[in-house]
């Protein structure tokens, strides 16, 4: 029989045990499960793929409308899809959410964005906090984090009345509270002060800019705390739990996307 790693010790055991012998983790192997799913991973750089959706789906938002490209009133909202091309690829709100029922949207936001400089400077934070975070927690830990900031963000801002949302900025903010947390149980002043000044100079600077979703970031950030605090206490190693929740978070991610298409068609 091949032999794995058990999920949730580690320890080298047969991949169709009943049982870990060392924790007694029931069926670590998962029937074959647990290899796949950490195969998959080990292939995986989540925050390039981020990236490659996020730059796919603001340019096919751009192609959708390209009357809209150069109306733009300024730096901000320079090369910005227009607001039906953004509702037709999933953005979110109080509207599309509470009015519209598109509970999805929640999900697809996170991967769309409303401007050149919008995208450039969230996929500079991906590509900046995704693997610290992935180092210090895991990468299935990562998918774990980013999905959930981002829904629980977006979720606050539809709640508390904005009506229409997008970005991956919520995401982003959990990145940085996962960051906090990790410097908080590690006991290092020093990484915490630091994760902890780029999160406040980001939310003084959606206090002073027009246009910016604090609702989602206050919402991220919170999402991303106690995700982060629950799996640092969980321990060092992911387990099998993290394998299946981050299945769950990927192919949630896949099903908003295809309900989109399908209320597309159907309007």
């Amino acid at each position: 029989m091949p032999a794995i790693l058990c999920p949730s010790c580690r320890k080298l055991i047969n991949s169709d045990a009943a049982r870990c012998p060392f924790c007694d983790q029931a069926r670590p192997g998962m029937f074959g499960l647990t290899t796949a799913l950490r195969r998959f991973g080990l292939k995986v750089d989540f925050p390039h793929i981020i990236t490659i959706i996020c730059v796919a789906l603001y340019l096919f938002a751009l192609v959708l409308d390209p009357g809209a490209i150069f109306t733009a009133g300024g730096m901000m909202t320079l090369l910005s899809p227009s607001g039906e091309a953004s509702l037709k690829t999933g953005m979110t709100g109080a509207v599309p959410v509470l009015y519209l029922g598109r509970w999805w949207t929640v999900i697809t936001a996170i991967y769309l964005h409303g401007g050149l400089l919008h995208i450039f400077f969230n996929m500079m934070w991906v590509r900046q906090l995704g693997p610290l975070v992935e180092n210090l927690f895991g990468r299935f830990r990562l998918i774990v984090i980013f999905t959930l900031s981002g829904v629980c963000g977006f979720i606050l801002s539809s709640y508390m009345g904005n009506g229409y949302t997008l970005g991956a900025s919520g995401s982003i903010f959990g990145l940085l509270a996962a960051a906090i947390v990790y410097g908080r149980q590690r006991g290092s002043s020093l990484f915490t002060r630091q994760f902890l000044q780029w999160a406040v100079i980001m939310f003084v600077f959606g206090l002073v800019f027009p246009g910016v979703d604090n609702w989602a970031h206050a919402g991220g950030f919170a999402g991303g705390y106690v995700s982060a605090l629950a799996f640092s206490r969980q321990g060092e190693h992911e387990g099998l739990g993290t394998y299946l929740l981050a299945a769950v978070c990927v192919l949630m991610t896949l099903l908003a996307f295809a309900l989109q298409f399908l209320a597309n068609v159907v309007a």
